[in-house]
């Protein structure tokens, strides 16, 4: 107990700090809104007495004479309208206040979150789940940052209730010893409760995003689930969290519903001691009637005000959780600083590997001392075996990650001292997801990217192979794919991101694997389009499979184990190197097998007789 009691405590104080940092980055919001929090308070409490007031010096002597002196009546209402006017004034000021600083706030850690996101490297999000990351971005922002715009009402309560304490004392001590019981006892009924709301809104704020990302996760491998017949499993590992998360809410709604009651009923109490002993002190005549409605009045109205500490203080353990998710990101290490370098546009560029080592996350290193060159305008080929590296060859040449140990060069210059803008002009990698956005296909080769018009995007698609499909769409260029393009087939998919990177006149093309899904006529005719003069001025760094898209390149790299075993000419490496002789055969045998099924399929036994 004493130990849920201490982290209780801790995780209030977090708040607390967390919802300083916000006050200190938008202190003249804040400011404005606790002033129009302060100046709502106090015109409460004056409200009380001005209500008091009217009855005693106006309503009664009325009923007690039978005459009404319409002077005092007109100068009580009046005295009400302007208080009335002076509240709506100050709770507007309050609001709008607090709302402007809440929505900065979350605006202003957005981008933060953003920045970071871009920032970090791609080996950091590799790590991460994409629903946790969007979390991180959104709900956690949203639940950092949400006890900040009720923090100038609570502020301004606790005002109030030191200025109507004060001024109960004034009008009657006795009295004064009832508010005192009750006002206090309403803190200590908020701090109890913010205590044992603590770990139950951690604990919500966790499955949130738990849940975002099961959600995610399901929907971007959609296909896998359907294809693989795992619905049913998919939709119980997602029932057991959302049944976890909606366990934690109705815990949460339990407790409240214990709790709002009692903070309803705490202030209803003190309004009834109040009348029963004002009436006593009335009797005797220490009081008027004027200051015992005045007291009575105050008491019915201070429970929604003093609610707002509620609010705060219930509210700051999903706060503090919500901060730690976006504080994670924010001091997440691996930032990729870039450098002053900006090369000159002028002919193909020259890639060069000098003993590069690099390991994921601390593991034992994927590639060993990896040295080789692409020379300009030339077509190199990278192959190898799965698990070779070949993949993390390409991510280092686009400088997506870097290595451990050694120098990848541009032009003689460490990729590293590139200006970001500098080395997304000069290199382009094609990936081997080819990914489409949800909208036209101009935006999808443009991406908005100046200089290239509508002449750029048909000459990037006709170099990818790609203006034939495009052109018989139904509206060409406009044509809207889809998410992730899914109105497209996966070639055609994969020769639009082609076209995206070309479209950008980079100077290093890098394909990973990003024509595997593309027919191998079509892949041909894509290199040999890439090596003419059709697109002057382009070095190519392609990973390879297929034995006829090798013997298109100028020179070829083989990896194995994460090292460089052999470099030279296809044919050099066939007759020399027996492990690519293996794999490069081991691939035609398999694209023969394919053809021979093919055939087959479509009832043309000589052709499958052809290819034996």
């Amino acid at each position: 107990m004493t130990s849920t009691a201490n982290t209780s405590r801790e995780i209030i104080a977090r708040g607390l700090r967390v919802l300083g940092r916000g006050i200190r980055e938008q202190p003249r919001m804040f400011s404005i809104a606790l002033a129009g929090s302060i100046v709502f308070s106090l015109l409460l409490v004056a409200n009380a007495y001005v209500v008091g007031a009217v009855i005693g010096e106006v309503a009664i002597p009325a009923i007690e004479t039978g005459q009404v002196e319409f002077g005092l009546v007109a100068l009580g209402a009046a005295a009400l309208l302007a208080i009335s006017v002076l509240r709506v004034v100050s709770m507007a000021v309050r609001r709008i206040g607090a709302g402007y600083m809440q929505y900065r706030l979350q605006a202003a850690y957005r981008r933060r979150v953003t920045r970071r996101y871009l920032e970090l490297p791609v080996a950091w999000h590799q790590r991460h789940a994409t629903g946790t990351l969007l979390s991180n971005a959104n709900a956690d922002v949203e639940s950092t940052w949400f006890p900040i715009a009720p923090l100038p009402f609570a502020v301004g309560t606790v005002v109030m209730l030191f200025g109507a304490l004060g001024s109960v004392f004034f009008v009657d001590p006795v009295l004064g010893l009832v508010a005192l019981t009750v006002f206090p006892a309403l803190l200590v009924l908020n701090v109890f409760y913010s205590r044992r709301m603590a770990p139950r809104q951690a604990r919500a704020q966790q499955l949130r995003a738990e849940v975002a990302a099961i959600g995610h996760e399901s929907f971007d491998g959609a296909l896998v689930v359907k294809t693989m017949g795992r619905e049913a499993e998919e939709t119980e590992r997602f029932r057991q969290r959302a049944w976890q998360l909606r366990d934690a809410m109705i815990r949460i709604g339990r407790l409240r519903g214990m709790f709002d009651p009692l903070l309803e009923a705490l202030p209803n109490a003190g309004t009834l001691a109040v009348l029963l002993v004002g009436t006593w002190r009335l009797s005797q005549g220490a009081i008027e009637v004027t200051a015992l409605v005045s007291v009575a009045y105050l008491f019915t109205v201070l429970a929604f005000p003093v609610r707002a500490i509620g609010w705060v203080l219930a509210e700051l353990p999903r706060s503090v959780a919500g901060w730690d998710r976006v504080e994670r990101v924010l001091t997440a290490t691996g930032h990729m600083p870039y450098g002053p370098l900006a090369p000159e546009r002028s002919g193909p560029a020259a890639l060069r590997f000098d003993r590069v080592t690099f390991s994921y996350a601390e593991r034992e290193p994927v590639l060993h001392e990896v040295s080789f060159e692409v020379p300009p305008g030339r077509t190199v080929a990278l192959v190898g075996p799965t698990g070779a590296g070949k993949s993390t060859i390409a991510t280092l040449a686009a400088r997506l990650v870097d290595p451990d140990d050694g120098t990848v060069l541009l032009d003689g210059s460490d990729i590293r001292q590139l200006r970001a803008d500098a080395l997304a002009a000069h290199v382009a990698l094609v990936p081997q997801v080819a990914f489409g956005f949800d909208d036209t296909v101009r935006a999808n080769v443009s991406l908005d990217r100046d200089g290239v018009d509508d002449d750029q995007v048909w000459r990037a698609l006709r170099l990818a192979q790609a203006d034939g499909f495009v052109a018989a769409l139904p509206d060409g260029l406009d044509t809207l794919v889809g998410e992730r393009g899914t109105s497209l087939s996966g070639g055609q998919r994969q020769r639009l991101t082609l076209a995206r990177a070309l479209a950008g006149d980079p100077r290093l093309l890098v394909l990973d694997d990003a024509t595997s899904a593309v027919d191998p006529r079509v892949e041909s005719s894509i290199l040999a389009g890439l090596r003419s003069g059709a697109a002057p001025g382009l070095s190519v760094l392609v990973v390879a499979y297929r034995r006829a898209t090798i013997a298109l390149a100028d020179e070829v790299v083989y990896v194995e184990h994460g090292r460089v075993v052999a470099h030279g000419t296809h044919t050099e490496l066939l007759k020399t190197v027996p492990g690519y002789a293996n794999l490069v055969t081991a691939y035609e045998r398999a694209e023969a097998e394919r053809e021979r099924e093919r055939a087959f399929e479509s009832g043309d036994e000589s052709s499958a007789e052809v290819t034996r």
